[in-house]
């Protein structure tokens, strides 16, 4: 079995994060979803547990982070392509997400990033795949 990982976030209004990531595609996995936690399906390997505060507080004597205001910690996602990059981000600045940044284009790897609708900031990039199989130190003057 592969490792899974589960990013654990804390969220303030739960049905409404949940609307706001279905409205960017992803589904939830109902077994480990309640009305204190969801469980966001981005892949067979990846989930984030969006969890009440008062649920998240149960994990952790530390106080709870605005992430409008600090961050502790920025999501990474991999996309297909850069159409899927800026369609992902656009649907979710449609949605109500910020985008904190202008996108960042390096040739060989695309991104831009939106800030949920908790201030948890998801960076979605694309980076060419034969770009990917070049040897480390080819890929090094390439990017020189």
């Amino acid at each position: 079995m592969s490792t899974m990982i589960f990013v654990n976030l804390p969220v303030a209004d739960l049905p409404r994060s949940i609307r706001f990531f279905e409205t960017l595609g992803y589904t939830f996995n109902r077994q480990f979803t309640d009305d204190t936690a969801a469980c966001l399906v981005i892949s067979d390997t990846i989930h984030a547990m969006l969890l009440t505060h008062d649920k998240f507080k149960q994990f952790t004597d530390k106080e709870i982070a605005d992430g409008h205001k600090s961050k502790e910690v920025l999501i990474a996602l991999s996309a297909e392509s850069r159409t899927a990059v800026d369609a992902l981000v656009d649907t979710a600045v449609t949605a109500g997400a910020g985008e904190p940044r202008p996108a960042a284009d390096y040739g060989f790897m695309y991104y831009r990033a939106f800030d949920d609708l908790d201030g948890h900031t998801w960076e979605i990039m694309w980076m060419d795949p034969a770009h990917l199989q070049q040897a480390p130190a080819d890929a090094a003057a390439a990017a020189a």
